[in-house]
This record gives C-alpha cells, structure tokens and sequence, in this order.
C-alpha cells in the first residue's frame, strides 16, 4: 500500500498560529488530519461524509470567526 499524500490548505499561514488541517484522498474515504499533530492519526471520511464537510467548510460555516 503506498501511503496518501497530505495536503495543505494554501490559506494555512503562520500569522494565524498554523492551525490547519491536512486532506488526503484515501482508498474509499478522505483523509483529515490536525497538521500540526500529524503523528495522532487523522480521520477517514466517507465520500458522501467527506462531501457535506467541504461543502460546508468552503461556505464559512465551520468559520471559528477569529
């Protein structure tokens, strides 16, 4: 098995604290983990789980509003 390829937000910068999460494309799931935490795991999201997450997170609902 060849491990995923992690990617970064390109709005992650470290004037914010670097607080990101990292997305990798997985065999049946997408893949998120805490960048800065890599090492603790990551989740695995189901297509359709993974969907309604991007959706939302792209619409700033998730936005913390720092």
């Amino acid at each position: 098995m060849t491990r995923p390829t992690w990617r970064k937000a390109t709005r992650s910068t470290a004037t914010k604290g670097g607080d990101c999460v990292e997305l990798a494309a997985l065999p049946s799931a997408l893949g998120v983990r805490d960048s800065k935490h890599p090492e603790a795991g990551h989740l695995a999201l189901p297509a359709e789980a993974a969907t309604a997450f991007l959706t939302h997170a792209k619409s700033g609902v998730l936005d913390p509003g720092w």
